[in-house]
């Protein structure tokens, strides 16, 4: 299989959430929910990527399989960690109370419960699916604690004198939450507290992120029926600023969020430490059917987090852009890997790619895509910044799938999946628009 560069893709079939980001021996290891049996949701594994700089990736053996009563229906979401040179993976595993008597890959009326386990592995790529699963937090049966069907997506990460764990919960199915756990040896788990919002946040907090930066701690959630203006995904990525005791596991969440990403199509965001010690992150790319080559589902760029001044900003790695080193003059000279777009806007300015459409209201940027995406009932076609306050320069990486608009050095980015874009690009602006694509890898 060849490697891709830049996007990582599905390597047939159906992927969707990112699993166990971590660089750990050399390797960025990217896992990911897999269903390698057609082009849809199922019964969730584990596959496996691997990069040695966040730009080229190659795919692996699959990692994780069902085979435990625990996670026989599916290995779902979890992370990763490295304890004295062996790679830990956690993860949720459902079993199925009531089986869909017309399709074994799904069940009845959510009728499910989930548990959370680990398995280990001494190099990153060889894992024991028959004996070296281990639970670590069984199904809630306390339901003052968490919901036995939806409590999932365990990430693990050490703290000051002890490793820590936020899982996704909800109360009632009416509120989100998070739930925290405790331990110190990886294999006895205590729970510790709770956080949550109210039913304005979502009825469920999916693939909880809680991390510090050096200007500020971050709450990521995907949070479940946020939206309610009818449009297809309600579910969608949110982040906070957030206050954190370690000692007590006392999460304090504000009021206000960013989303992720404001072209909402990213979903299920994973962060971890590159090489150099930047929090990157990738996420899901949501997409509504298979391309002709017969995948669904993609990954965006890694981008790293910071805070400033109580903003959250998403920026482009520096690898990604690195990696878009050589200079073209028209996008067919791009690339299989596809492009990197550089301008600016002003007011009233626009710049079409290949029936995409980016243009400057004011002090927001706004997107079009319905040139480019498939038309259904409540299909999200045109996206809004909220009002930048740093200029209005514009690099975009443009993909045949995946456009990512990164916004004044990641103020706010706008990814949206694409279908049928066209290999042109026009602009009415008065600045240059620069292009930049990706060495050929035929010359290798």
């Amino acid at each position: 299989m060849k490697k891709q560069q830049l996007h990582l893709k599905a390597p047939d079939n159906w992927v969707n959430d990112p699993n166990g980001f971590i660089y750990y021996k050399g390797y960025y290891h990217l896992f990911y929910q897999y269903f390698p049996y057609g082009p849809r949701w199922g019964t969730m594994h584990w596959g496996h990527a691997v990069s040695r700089d966040l730009v080229s990736w190659e795919h692996k053996e699959l990692a994780l399989f069902p085979t435990r009563w625990e996670d026989r229906n599916g290995c779902f979401s979890g992370s990763a960690i490295e304890e004295e040179g062996k790679l830990y993976l956690t993860y949720t595993g459902v079993r199925y109370e009531v089986v869909n008597p017309e399709d074994p890959h799904t069940c009845l009326n959510e009728q499910f419960e989930s548990a959370q386990l680990m398995i280990s592995s001494e190099d990153g790529f060889r894992f024991d699916n028959q004996d070296g699963k281990e639970v670590i937090i069984p199904p809630m049966l306390d339901a003052r604690i968490g919901h036995r069907t939806h409590t999932r997506d365990p990430k693990i990460w050490r703290g000051k004198d002890a490793w820590y764990i936020i899982l996704g919960s909800t109360v009632d199915e009416k509120y989100g939450e998070t739930l925290f756990y405790r331990s110190k040896d990886l294999h006895h788990w205590e729970y510790v507290s709770r956080a949550f919002k109210g039913p304005d946040y979502g009825w469920m907090w999916e693939c909880p992120d809680y991390f510090e930066t050096a200007g500020g701690k971050v709450l990521l959630i995907s949070a479940m029926g946020l939206l309610k203006n009818g449009e297809k995904e309600k579910n969608q990525s949110i982040c906070f600023t957030v206050e954190f005791e370690e000692e007590t596991c006392r999460l304090e969440i504000p009021d206000k969020y960013q989303f992720l990403d404001y072209g909402l199509d990213l979903y299920a965001p994973q962060t971890n430490l590159d090489a150099e010690g930047r929090r990157v992150l990738t996420a899901w790319v949501r997409m509504p059917k298979p391309t002709e080559e017969g995948w669904i589902g993609m990954f965006c760029a890694p981008r790293v987090v910071e805070v400033e001044n109580g903003h959250i900003f998403f920026r482009m790695h520096p690898n990604i852009r690195a990696a878009c080193s050589e200079e073209i003059t028209e996008v067919s000279q791009a690339s299989e890997d596809g492009y990197m777009a550089v301008f600016s806007l002003k007011e009233g300015e626009s710049v079409n790619l290949g029936g995409f459409r980016i243009w400057r209201e004011g002090n927001h940027i706004r997107t079009d895509r319905r040139s480019v995406f498939p038309a259904f009932e409540g299909a999200h076609l045109v996206s809004e910044t909220p009002e930048l306050k740093n200029g209005c320069r514009l690099e975009v990486l443009v993909d045949e799938n995946l456009i990512e608009i990164y916004i004044n050095n990641g103020e706010y980015v706008i990814s949206n999946a694409v279908y049928g874009l066209k290999k042109e690009i026009t602009g009415d602006i008065s600045g240059e628009i620069r292009l930049y694509t990706t060495e050929n890898r035929d010359k290798d």
